[in-house]
C-alpha cells in the first residue's frame, strides 16, 4: 500500500478535458486509484493534476491511463517526462485555436438551421416544400452535431461508461436527444406519414435546437478559455524573465553557454544590462541590481565581494564576476515559480462546499430531468411529447455545473497572481483563505518593524564640544571592534568622510565597553559603568543618557584623555514604513501586537514610535509560540510577522504566518506568506489580496448555487400554470418562454454560457483591484 512507502514525490499532471466540479471530481477520483498514489489535488482553473505518490508503485503511464479511462487526457510524453512549459503552452494555444473553428462553424450552421426554419426567407421559402429539405437540414445539423460537438461526446459518454456523469454529459444527453427526435421525426414522415399525421401530435424537428445548443456552449467554452489563460499570466510573466545563456569563465577565456550547462561552482561573468542566469556569490567587481522581480523594489540594490545575486534580476551598472550556488529548479525564481503554481493548483478549504455539492449535483440533475419529461409527457398540452422533450432539454442544459466548478479556482489564481507580481506569495490556497479572517497581527520587532541594524541616531556633546571630533574618537576606538554598535558608529563615521586615527593598545571589556590609545591619550567608548570603571566623570552628560535610554536608544559615552566628550545615541530604528502600516492594520479593525525579547522600556520606545499599542516584551524564542496561542485561546485568529529564526515556531503556530524575505530561510519555511521583500506594505496588500479574493469567491458562488436553483425549475417548466393564469405569455418574454411557458433551450444553453463566462469574468476583477504599497 502507498502508505506504507516511505519516499514520496510529487507530479503536476496537465489535465486536457475538464469543465465542471464534476470533472475534477471524476479525475481525482480515477487518479487515487492508482496504486501508490497518497493524495490527489485536482485544479479546473489551471488545469492540473498534483499526485503525490510512491515511485516504485505508481509511473507516469499508470497516471496516464487512469485519467484516459475516465474520459480525459494527460498532456505529456510517454518516457514519464512531463511536456516542459513550451510545449504546454503550445498544446493548450492549438486546442484554443480548434475551439475557436469549432464554435465559428456551429455558428453559422446553428443560424442557417434557426433561419431555416421559418418561412419567410427567400431562399426558404422556394424549399421548405420540397421532399429533400428536411434531410438538408439534417445535413446541416450532423457535422455541428458530431464533430463541432465531438468533445462532448469524449468527455460526457465516457464519464457514463465509469458509472459517472458530468457537465459533458448533460449536454451530450441533451442534445442527442433533440438530434435524435429530429432524425426519427424526419425518416418517419418521408417513409412511414401516418405516424405523424395523428391529431395533437406536430412532427416538429429541433436540428436548430441542438445546433445552437452546441454553438452557445462552444462559444462559452471559447471565451472562458481565453479567459483563464490570462489568469496563468503572473506565472508565464515570471517565466519570461529568465535567461536563456550564459556567460562562463572557462579555460582563462569567457564561454557563452545554455543556461541549462551552467554547474554548481562555476564562475560568471555579468555585463551591465544583462539578467543574471543563476544565484551566485559576487566574487569581484561591484554593481548596482535592479532586484524588483523578486522584492518589488525599484532601486537597484548595491553588490559588492560577497554580495548574494539572484537569477532574472538586472545588471544595472558596473560589471562584475560571481560563483554559482543555485542552478537550476533550486534558484531563487525556479522556487517562486513552484510556490505560485502549487498555490494556484491548491484547493482552499470553502471548495470543499463546491466539490460535495458537484458530485450529487449531476446525477439529481438527471433524474430531475427525466421526472420532468415523464410528467409533462403525461399531463403536459398537446403535442405533449414535443413540451416534454423541450423541458428535459432545457433542465439538462442549463443545470450543468460549469460556473459552479470555476467558482473557486478561478479567483484563486487570479488573487495569487496579483500577489506575486506585488512581492507577495502564498505557500497554497489555504494560507490565502485564512488570512481573510485574521483578528490580530503579532509583529517581531528587530528586523521586522525596525531595520535589523543599529544606527546612530543621536550625538550629544558636552557644552561647548566638537561633534566631528567625538565622532572621529568613537569611530577609531571601535574600528578594530566586532560590537554592532560600534560598527554603527564607524559607518556613520564614513558616512561623513572624516578620517581615523591611528591606534594602538585596543582592549575590550564585555558588557562595558572598549578603550584604546590616541596620540598617547586614552580613549575609550562604552557605557556608564565602563565610565565609572575608568574613573571619567560623566555627571553632567547623565540627564541627556537617561533620556536617550528610555527613548529606546543605547547611549555610548566617549571619553578622552579622561574627560567626557559626549554621548553617541544608537538604535535599531523603524523602517520607514513602519508606522503607516500599523496605523492602516489598525483601520482594518485589526488588533496589531508587538512582541520582542528585548526589555520593556526599549520595546515601549519603539512600540511608541511605530503606534502599537500592545507591547509583549522579555519573551524568549519558544515563548513567542505562547503569545501567538493566549490569543488563539481568546478564539482570535492570528497573523504573525517575523523574519528570524527565533520566529518560526510562533509563524507555525499562528494561524497564518507571514515571513519577510528578507529573513532566514528556515522563517519563510515555517510561514504560510512569504514576502519577497522587507517592506512590511506587503503584510497589507497579502490581507488585502486574501479579503479581496475570498470576497469574490463568495459572490461567485452564491451566483453560480443561484443560478442553478433559480433556473432548474424555471426549465423544468413551473412558469406554465403561471403564465396560463395571466392568460399567456406576456410579449416581452415570449422569445424566452414561447407561447405557453415553457423556456426554449436555445435560451437555456445561452444562460448557461454566459454564467461561466461571468464568473470568470468576476474573477478576472481581482487585477484591477487596488492594492497597498
Amino acid at each position: 500500500m502507498a502508505e506504507a512507502t516511505k519516499s514520496f514525490r510529487r507530479i503536476n499532471l496537465p489535465i486536457r478535458g475538464m469543465t465542471c466540479a464534476a470533472c475534477v471530481s471524476h479525475v481525482g477520483a480515477a487518479l487515487e486509484k492508482v496504486p501508490g498514489v497518497s493524495s490527489v489535488q485536482v485544479n479546473l482553473a489551471t488545469e492540473r493534476a498534483s499526485v503525490q505518490y510512491a515511485p516504485d508503485l505508481a509511473t507516469w503511464d499508470d497516471f496516464r491511463t487512469a485519467v484516459a479511462n475516465a474520459g480525459y487526457a494527460v498532456l505529456g510524453s510517454s518516457d514519464g517526462l512531463l511536456a516542459d512549459e513550451e510545449q504546454e503552452r503550445l498544446a493548450k494555444t492549438e486546442e484554443v485555436r480548434l475551439l475557436g473553428r469549432k464554435t465559428a462553424f456551429a455558428g453559422v450552421i446553428a443560424v442557417l438551421l434557426f433561419l431555416g426554419s421559418f418561412g419567410g426567407f427567400p431562399w426558404v421559402e422556394g424549399l421548405m416544400d420540397r421532399a429533400f429539405y428536411p434531410f438538408l437540414l439534417w445535413g446541416l445539423a450532423t457535422p455541428v452535431q458530431f464533430w463541432a460537438g465531438s468533445l462532448f461526446y469524449s468527455s460526457g459518454l465516457g464519464a457514463l461508461r465509469h458509472g459517472s456523469a458530468n457537465m459533458h454529459t448533460l449536454i451530450a444527453m441533451g442534445t442527442s436527444v433533440a438530434y435524435g427526435y429530429s432524425v426519427a421525426i424526419t425518416f418517419i414522415a418521408e417513409f412511414h406519414p401516418s405516424l405523424v399525421d395523428v391529431d395533437g401530435f406536430e412532427g416538429e424537428v429541433f436540428f436548430d435546437t441542438a445546433a445552437l445548443i452546441i454553438a452557445f456552449i462552444l462559444l462559452g467554452r471559447f471565451l472562458e478559455a481565453q479567459a483563464r489563460g490570462r489568469t496563468s499570466e503572473a506565472i508565464r510573466k515570471l517565466m519570461d524573465m529568465r535567461s536563456s545563456t550564459a556567460r562562463v569563465i572557462r579555460d582563462g577565456g569567457e564561454e557563452e553557454v545554455p543556461v541549462d550547462m551552467v554547474s554548481l561552482g562555476d564562475v560568471l561573468v555579468v555585463r551591465p544590462g544583462e539578467k543574471l542566469p543563476v544565484d551566485g556569490t559576487v566574487l569581484q567587481g561591484y554593481s548596482s541590481v535592479d532586484e524588483s522581480m523578486l522584492t518589488g523594489e525599484s532601486i537597484p540594490v548595491e553588490k559588492t565581494e560577497g554580495s548574494p545575486v539572484y537569477a532574472a534580476t538586472i545588471n544595472t551598472t558596473g560589471s562584475f564576476r560571481f560563483e554559482a550556488t543555485k542552478v537550476g529548479a533550486d534558484t531563487a525564481l525556479a522556487q517562486i515559480i513552484k510556490l505560485v503554481e502549487d498555490a494556484q493548483g491548491s484547493k482552499a478549504p470553502i471548495q470543499r462546499l463546491a466539490d460535495v455539492v458537484a458530485s450529487y449535483f449531476v446525477p439529481t440533475v438527471m433524474a430531475v430531468a427525466a421526472g420532468a419529461f415523464i410528467v409533462w409527457l403525461l399531463m403536459g398540452p398537446t403535442p405533449s411529447v414535443t413540451y416534454a422533450l423541450m423541458v428535459m432539454v432545457a433542465v439538462l442544459i442549463i443545470a450543468c455545473p460549469c460556473a459552479l466548478g470555476l467558482a473557486t479556482p478561478t479567483a484563486i489564481m487570479v488573487g495569487t497572481g496579483r500577489g506575486a507580481e506585488r512581492g507577495v506569495f502564498f505557500r497554497d490556497a489555504e494560507a490565502l483563505e485564512r488570512a481573510h479572517r485574521t483578528d490580530v497581527v503579532i509583529l517581531d520587532k528587530t528586523g521586522t518593524l525596525t531595520l535589523g541594524q543599529p544606527s546612530v541616531t543621536d550625538i550629544v556633546t558636552v557644552p561647548g564640544g566638537d561633534e566631528r571630533k567625538l565622532l572621529q574618537v568613537a569611530s577609531s576606538v571601535e574600528a578594530d571592534s566586532e560590537h554592532p554598535l560600534g560598527k554603527a558608529i564607524v559607518n556613520e563615521t564614513e558616512g561623513r568622510n572624516i578620517p581615523l586615527l591611528e591606534t594602538t593598545e585596543f582592549e575590550a571589556v564585555p558588557g562595558l565597553g572598549v578603550s584604546a590609545k590616541l596620540d598617547g591619550q586614552k580613549a575609550a567608548v562604552g557605557n556608564m559603568a565602563f565610565m565609572e570603571r575608568l574613573g571619567v566623570g560623566v555627571q553632567e552628560m547623565q540627564s541627556q543618557g537617561s533620556v536617550l535610554a528610555k527613548s529606546g536608544r543605547t547611549p555610548m559615552y566617549v571619553a578622552f584623555d579622561d574627560r567626557v566628550l559626549g554621548i553617541i545615541g544608537v538604535a535599531d530604528t523603524l523602517k520607514p514604513e513602519s508606522a503607516q502600516v500599523v496605523a492602516q492594520l489598525q483601520d482594518m479593525g485589526l488588533q496589531v501586537v508587538m512582541v520582542t525579547g528585548d526589555n520593556r522600556p526599549t520595546a515601549e520606545a519603539v512600540a511608541a514610535q511605530a503606534g502599537v499599542d500592545q507591547v509583549v516584551a522579555d519573551v524568549l524564542p519558544h515563548q513567542k509560540s505562547e503569545v501567538v496561542k493566549e490569543f488563539q485561546a481568546q478564539g482570535m485568529n492570528v497573523a504573525m510577522v517575523g523574519d528570524g529564526i527565533n520566529d518560526a515556531p510562533a509563524l507555525v503556530q499562528a494561524d497564518v504566518g507571514i515571513a519577510l524575505g528578507t529573513g532566514t530561510d528556515v522563517a519563510m519555511e515555517s510561514a504560510g506568506i512569504t514576502l519577497m521583500s522587507g517592506d512590511l506594505r506587503g503584510v497589507l496588500t497579502a490581507l488585502q489580496v486574501s479579503r479581496s479574493t475570498l470576497g469574490t469567491i463568495k459572490q461567485n458562488l452564491f451566483w453560480a448555487f443561484f443560478y442553478n436553483t433559480a433556473l432548474i425549475p424555471v426549465a423544468a417548466g413551473v412558469l406554465y400554470p403561471v403564465f396560463q393564469g395571466l392568460g399567456g405569455v406576456p410579449g416581452g418574454l415570449g422569445f424566452f418562454f414561447g407561447d405557453l411557458g415553457f423556456l426554449n433551450p436555445v435560451m437555456a444553453a445561452a444562460a448557461m454560457a454566459l454564467s461561466s463566462v461571468t464568473v470568470v469574468g468576476n474573477s478576472l476583477r481581482l487585477r484591477a483591484r487596488k492594492l497597498a504599497g
